[in-house]
């Protein structure tokens, strides 16, 4: 510990600060200053080092935050980059999206603002890349084993580059024209611009990992081609089916998924052209679902010049501080405030939409009303009904599971009560040897940072199924193996 007074010297909480409203809403490009680093030392003195950190069981991943803040502090940024990569293949994906449950759990966030955990985490790996300090991590040796993983979003891409660094050969499928799932065609470039991804795709091709996009895995590949070709496959296919609100008035136009709606804007962000583009241009728009997603949803379309936003959210208004049900060092029930929630539009808590009209098969509006939590059930507050135009309607509910089409279907996987493909303590796929199950696809619709460690361990649990044992860490541990 650098300075075990830095905590009490430094009480001040500092972190970027975001371009103007009024500037960023012109372009796509990531809505942050940078941030200055002899700012971020000090920041990094903050950290308290305590007995019991608190921040590694608030992390996923299990990252070593007291080691890196203080490398960070003492300048030593190649030792804290190589300690920070020892558990998170990708920080600059959580630097920049997780919602950093480990500064929840910040033991000197009892009494005093949270140390910026991850802002030191992105600026380590942005220096890294800097420096030209991240380098392709060759095996000693090669297995002979391959592996196929299926789904190249957090998780898949974890468990690529892991089983690629354990001997084995790796090939990663990938349905869409690019590799990155959700990081490239889910999250809008103002989060995080999608070079951010492909400096780290060049990093695992020189690793060996061999990318097949364009793929869809039990059409274009099928299922016993890809058990007959692979010793073991890693399912990261994700949850993609986006919670639907059937209700009367569903079927008119304007009306679709948030994963309709912004991988379109994603293309168009970088150049592409879109026919038939779905555009908040000039409309009135209502999103519902008032998570993230909803956000990106909203930025997009303040970005593409809606002429009025509307999102909508059943639950109740968040309390301004962490509410009482979520205490230290749990993550806060609280309100939050995004950068997208900075540049306009309005947020309605405590509403149900019931039905959605239209003119001429377009939807034109919709009528709601407000509820109240009653025994854990939602009713109707009685003469709150009300109408809103729109024109665009965007759904942004979650998710409720994997597609369950060809590869899944014929594979013969099982699954949970939730939806989910079921799959035992080991990561393997249930009745499936050899088959194992990382990220939203078995875990639910989650954070990143909960993918990459699921990638993880999916990984050490393929390598141990097909060589008899594993080095490769895991932060969430197997507790059992499948046998071959």
């Amino acid at each position: 510990m650098a300075d075990p007074r830095g905590f009490l010297k430094h009480t001040e909480r500092e972190t970027p600060t975001r371009r103007p409203v009024d500037l960023r809403l012109l372009d796509f490009n990531e809505v942050y200053n940078k941030f200055d680093r002899d700012t971020l030392t000090t920041q990094a003195s903050r950290c308290m080092d305590c007995g019991v950190p608190f921040c590694h069981n608030g992390c996923p991943l299990g990252n070593l935050i007291p080691e890196w803040n203080d490398l960070v502090y003492k300048g030593r940024w190649e030792a804290g980059i190589d300690r920070l990569h020892a558990t998170n293949n990708f920080p600059e994906f959580t630097g920049r999206l997780c919602p950093a449950p480990c500064e929840a759990s910040c033991v000197l966030g009892i009494n005093q603002p949270a140390v910026t955990i991850k802002q030191v985490e992105v600026e380590l790996i942005e220096k890294a890349f800097e420096d030209d300090n991240v380098f392709p991590v060759l095996p000693s040796e090669k297995t002979g084993k391959t592996v196929a993983v299926v789904g190249s979003g957090p998780a898949g891409l974890a468990a690529a580059q892991q089983l690629t660094r354990a001997g084995h050969s790796v090939t990663l499928f990938e349905r869409n024209d690019r590799i990155g799932g959700l990081l490239r065609y889910g999250i809008p470039e103002f989060k995080m611009e999608k070079h951010i991804i492909d400096r780290r795709l060049e990093q695992m091709e020189s690793e060996g990992t061999v990318f097949r996009t364009g793929v869809n895995v039990g059409v274009d590949v099928t299922v016993d081609d890809l058990r007959a070709q692979f010793d073991a496959v890693v399912l990261a296919n994700g949850s993609t089916i986006g919670r639907d609100l059937p209700i009367p008035g569903r079927e008119l136009d304007g009306i679709h998924q948030a994963m309709e709606y912004l991988p379109q804007a994603n293309r168009t962000a970088i150049g592409e052209t879109v026919p038939d583009q779905i555009t908040a241009k000039g409309k009135k728009v209502v999103i519902i679902g008032g998570g993230d997603t909803g956000a990106d949803c909203l930025g997009t379309a303040l970005r593409q010049g809606a002429e009025k936003v509307y999102q909508f959210e059943i639950m109740p208004r968040p309390p301004a501080e962490r509410a009482d049900s979520t205490p230290w060092p749990t993550y806060p029930l609280m309100f939050r405030v995004s950068s997208a929630h900075e540049e306009g539009g309005e947020r309605v808590f405590s509403v149900n939409t019931e039905q959605f009209v239209g003119k001429n098969g377009a939807v034109s509006g919709l009528k709601a009303h407000e509820v109240t939590m009653v025994n854990g059930r939602f009713e109707k507050v009685d003469g709150s009904d009300f109408e809103l135009e729109c024109e665009l309607v965007l759904l942004a509910m979650g998710f409720v599971g994997p597609e369950r089409d060809d590869l899944l279907d014929k594979l013969g996987v099982e699954y949970d009560p939730r939806g989910n493909i079921a799959r035992d303590d080991s990561f393997a796929a249930v009745g499936l040897p050899g088959v194992f199950v990382a990220g939203d696809a078995g875990r639910g619709q989650s954070l990143i940072v909960w993918a990459i460690a699921e990638g993880r361990s999916a990984a050490a649990a393929a390598d141990a199924y097909l060589t008899g044992e594993t080095e490769l860490p895991a932060p969430i541990v197997p507790t059992q193996v499948a046998q071959r």
